[in-house]
């Protein structure tokens, strides 16, 4: 009997201390979740350089002026690589970007062809040189840019007219006209701060008219010119690679 009562008295014993344990034992510890990981949103604010190149054709037509009236003297489409760069300044709110461009290039377009007046003689138009002057509005849709642009433009051109059989020239000038510029394009960001894109723009020169001196020009077959007046438009296709001072952290929210 005495030994019964020992044996319930340490079972009694023993359930006693074991709430006891466990409440002494330390609580686990707590790890907290990293936070996510937001994607930086591509900023298209600041200042940009670039290069360009690819291709321009210009649909021009030379008319001469007699002393009879104006006669047409053909129409006709060159073509021709371009080559050149840009510089510009883009402000970007939320998805709007807005923007300031001035764009040179280098043009070989160049194109011969009988003259309508006397087919005796030849003129020979090239375009050599081309400018930009545009405003931007675009959409952006994170490192991706859609855009529109237009502004003033400037080419710089060569007539010169030829006598067919001798090859001898008759006459040659030079002339700068302004006209106005509508483009679109597509850039992409494919780091902070280089971008690659393709750009079409359409060139309305207008008219240009130039006077001879003296008593004109007596072309081969006797026809006298007192003058000449040209037309031009132009369409140029370019792929664009620009590096933008700045980088990631725009304070747009898409």
């Amino acid at each position: 009997m005495k030994k019964l009562l020992i044996i319930a008295a340490g079972m009694t014993a023993m359930g006693l201390s074991a709430p006891a344990s466990a409440a002494d034992m330390a609580a686990r510890p707590y790890t907290k979740a990293p936070p996510p990981i937001v994607s930086p949103v591509y900023d298209w604010t600041g200042f940009y350089i670039g290069a360009n190149g690819g291709w321009g054709q210009s649909r021009g037509c030379v008319d001469f002026v007699t002393a009879l009236g104006t006669v047409a003297g053909g129409c006709a489409d060159r073509s021709g690589g371009l080559v050149g760069g840009q510089i510009g300044y883009r402000w970007q709110t939320n998805q709007f970007v807005f923007g300031l461009e001035a764009q040179g290039d280098w043009a070989d377009i160049n194109n011969t062809r009988v003259s309508l007046v006397d087919p005796l003689i030849s003129t020979t138009g090239k375009t050599d040189a081309i400018g930009l002057f545009t405003a931007q509005l675009g959409w952006a849709w994170n490192a991706s840019l859609l855009y529109v642009k237009g502004g003033a433009a400037v080419t710089h051109n060569r007539l010169d007219v030829f006598n067919n059989f001798t090859g001898v020239g008759l006459d040659s000038a030079s002339h700068t006209r302004w006209g106005g510029a509508l483009g679109v394009g597509w850039e992409y960001g494919f780091t902070p701060n280089w971008t690659v894109g393709v750009e079409y723009d359409h060139l309305w020169m207008g008219n240009d008219t130039r006077t001879f001196v003296g008593a004109g020009l007596v072309t081969p077959g006797g026809v006298t010119l007192v003058g000449e007046r040209f037309s031009q438009d132009v369409d140029m296709v370019t792929v664009r690679l620009n590096y933008r001072f700045g980088g990631y952290g725009s304070p747009a929210r898409y």
